[in-house]
């Protein structure tokens, strides 16, 4: 059974975030959620999530295995950001932003944050 994501308000003008940020603060909050509800959560449409996974997994940001039919993945919090106005933080300084604060995050044992180090362990 999945968990359907709360879809915000549609929002016109400019954002603070990139769709790239959005993405990757979804799949932080759950690592297994499926394409269509990053979608609907990010107000994009699949093809625009697959495209934005795909440039995250290019650049060494995001990795996914199979289980079955479902994607898991796993965010390489490490990674430095691509922009040099913000040279030297990580992936997990941004997301330490978006998604739920960090008790929260303690209480959730680590292998339900989908965050994983540069090396790929979690």
């Amino acid at each position: 059974m999945h968990c359907m994501v709360a879809v915000p308000e549609s929002h016109s003008g400019w954002t603070f975030l990139t769709n790239h940020a959005r993405v990757l603060a979804v799949i932080a909050d759950n690592p297994n959620v499926r394409i269509r509800d990053i979608a609907a959560h990010c107000r994009l449409t699949e093809r625009a999530v697959q495209r934005i996974i795909s440039d995250l997994e290019q650049d060494g940001y995001l990795s996914h295995t199979r289980d079955g039919r479902t994607n898991i993945y796993r965010i390489k919090a490490d990674t430095v950001l691509r922009h040099p106005a913000e040279a030297g933080l990580t992936v997990a300084a941004l997301l330490s932003l978006l998604v739920q604060d960090e008790t929260d995050r303690a209480r959730k044992p680590k292998s339900q944050t989908g965050l994983a180090d540069t090396n790929g362990t979690r």
